[in-house]
This record gives C-alpha cells, sequence and structure tokens, in this order.
C-alpha cells in the first residue's frame, strides 16, 4: 500500500473529481462528494490529517491505490 501524502482539502476534492466524484453539497468547511450511491466528506481545511483523508478514501468505496495513482497523474 502506497503513503498517503500531505494535501490540502481542495487537492483532494480535485482528486476525488478524477475519479468521477462530484461535490453534492457543502456545509460550513466540508464537503460531501457522490458518486452513484457512494460518498465521502471531505473538509476544506490546509492540511489534512492522514487519518481523515484515509476515512474519506474508505467511505468513498476505493483503494488507497486508486487515489494514489490519480494524485500521480495532475
Amino acid at each position: 500500500m502506497p503513503e498517503l501524502p500531505r494535501i490540502s482539502g481542495d487537492q483532494a476534492i480535485k482528486i476525488f473529481k478524477k475519479l468521477g466524484f462530484y461535490e453534492a453539497r457543502q456545509k460550513g468547511s466540508h464537503v460531501v462528494m457522490r458518486k452513484e450511491n457512494k460518498g465521502c466528506v471531505i473538509p476544506r481545511h490546509k492540511n489534512l490529517a492522514v487519518g481523515t483523508l484515509k476515512n474519506a478514501i474508505r467511505q468513498a468505496g476505493i483503494s488507497v491505490d486508486e487515489f494514489a495513482a490519480a494524485y500521480e497523474e495532475k
């Protein structure tokens, strides 16, 4: 399993959009991303904790490898 990058919430949102997710709604600094029947919550913080990012990836139903590959594409 690759190590997760230290990224901001906005960068994570861009990566999830690459993977086919869209911004369903936002309340405060938290954005809800959706794709079909899966979804995740991404806080728009300057630095996401690794555990927070890992939890969002798990909620979205994708693997860490898929997320890391989309991050590497840029």
